[in-house]
C-alpha cells in the first residue's frame, strides 16, 4: 500500500502507523529507513528521506508556507518550499522540520527541535529554533 502512496519507497523500509501525508506522492522515502508511529509529511512540496534514516514518533516534516500580510493570508493564499533529509540522519520524536530546509548527511536533530534553516552534515541540533550544539 505505501508503495501505491508514496512518489518513492526503498528496500527494507518501515513506516509504522499512522502516517499523515498531504498528497503522499511528493514523499520518498530512501532504503532501511525506519518512521515511527504518527508521523506528519504534508508534501505539497517535495519531501525527500534518504537511507538509512531513522524518525522519532510524532515528527512533522511542513512543506507549507503562508503570506506573512495579512490581506493575501486571508485570501488563503499558499505555497511549499522542499524538504530534503540527508542520509544516516536521526531525527528525534517531535521534531519539527520547516520548509527550504535541508539536513545534511549523519546530523542528529534532537528530540522536540525545530528546524527552522539548513542543517550541516555531522552535526547535532537541539532547541527552538534548532541549534548546532556538536559537530560528530
Amino acid at each position: 500500500m505505501l508503495r501505491e502512496l508514496l512518489g518513492g519507497l526503498g528496500e527494507d523500509t518501515e513506516i509504522r502507523a499512522p502516517l499523515y501525508v498531504d498528497d503522499g506522492k511528493y514523499l520518498t522515502v530512501g532504503a532501511r529507513t525506519f518512521i515511527n508511529y504518527n508521523p506528519t509529511a504534508l508534501d505539497v512540496a517535495p519531501i525527500s528521506i534518504g537511507d538509512d534514516v531513522q524518525i522519532g514518533p510524532n515528527v512533522q516534516l511542513l512543506t507549507p508556507t503562508h503570506p506573512v500580510e495579512p490581506g493575501p493570508r486571508r485570501d488563503k493564499l499558499e505555497a511549499a518550499k522542499p524538504i530534503a533529509i540527508g542520509n544516516n540522519v536521526w531525527i528525534g520524536g517531535g521534531a519539527i522540520v520547516l520548509p527550504c530546509v535541508t539536513v545534511g548527511e549523519n546530523s542528529v536533530i534532537g528530540a522536540g527541535a525545530v528546524v527552522t534553516r539548513d542543517v550541516p552534515a555531522n552535526v547535532v541540533v537541539v532547541g527552538n529554533p534548532a541549534c548546532v550544539v556538536k559537530d560528530l
